[in-house]
């Protein structure tokens, strides 16, 4: 574990395998101890990056709001400082909302991009509904967040027969920090970048749990439309957060896409 300065922020991230550069980004309310089911695979056959997102984990939460853009920036400077000029990306949700940023401010930085459970245009309501976590957040606490957003990310039969990797995953979520937590649904909020996709010269991986409620399929499958070299791939029986319900399903379509391109998918 180790920590950078980045812009205004201490970065708190790990590095782990040898390789080619492979980045991981963590969804809303999550930190980079997410990606444990991947690590052993992704390790093997590259040198994994995994960082904390502004406001997430160990890294300084600033005051909110945030933007898509600030959190991309974050990303590129934490990539610049550690010398990385190249690296492939999977993003996770938030994280991979991340990645469609950091795609475009910086083409230079990301090579195969996985994109799974995640968006890249929020819906006509979005800034209500994203409002309202803000508050009930700020009322009540992270907290009383958590079992609604476990209840989004994982199906009841994953939930009933998961008991410690849930609790792992609700202990995640409740120490959120709240200003990093509300940074980031602002960010979210004001997501619209599916008519610029098509700029993205990068191959990409767009995933989605085929029961995932919070960013539907159908938001994945339109994605995949607009980014001219992309596949779309459904991960069964899986909810939001498809690396851990199905982590065999995830860690496989993964690690070919990365080792072998879109090429290896078909």
């Amino acid at each position: 574990m180790a920590s950078l300065r980045v812009r205004d922020i201490d970065v708190h991230y790990t590095i782990s395998g040898e390789g080619p550069w492979v980045t991981l980004a963590h969804p809303l309310a999550g930190d980079l101890g997410l990606w444990a089911p991947q690590m052993a695979a992704l390790s093997a056959h590259f040198k994994v990056l995994r960082y904390d997102v502004r406001g997430h984990g160990a890294t300084t939460a600033t005051p909110a709001p945030y933007s898509l853009e600030q959190l991309a920036a974050d990303a590129a400077g934490l990539l610049d400082q550690l010398g990385i000029t190249r690296t492939h990306w999977v993003g996770l949700s938030m994280g991979g909302m991340i990645a469609q940023q950091l795609a475009l401010d910086r083409p230079d930085l990301l090579d195969r991009i996985v994109v799974a459970d995640s968006t890249a245009r929020r819906p006509a309501d979005a800034a209500a509904l994203w409002q309202s976590r803000i508050d009930r957040a700020r009322e009540h606490g992270l907290a009383t967040m958590a079992d609604p957003t476990l209840e989004r990310w994982f199906t009841a039969s994953w939930r009933t027969a998961h008991p410690l990797a849930l609790a792992w995953v609700r202990d995640v979520v409740a120490r959120t920090p709240l200003e990093g937590y509300c940074g980031c649904c602002a960010a979210i909020a004001r997501l619209d970048l599916l008519d610029r996709l098509p700029a993205i010269d990068s191959e990409a991986l767009i995933m989605a749990g085929e029961h995932d409620h919070s960013t539907p399929p159908a938001m994945s499958m339109q994605m995949s439309e607009k980014w001219r070299r992309s596949v779309y791939r459904a991960i069964p029986d899986a909810a939001h957060i498809g690396n851990i319900e199905q982590p065999d399903f995830f860690t496989d379509r993964t690690l070919r896409f990365l080792r072998g391109g879109l090429e290896a998918l078909a």
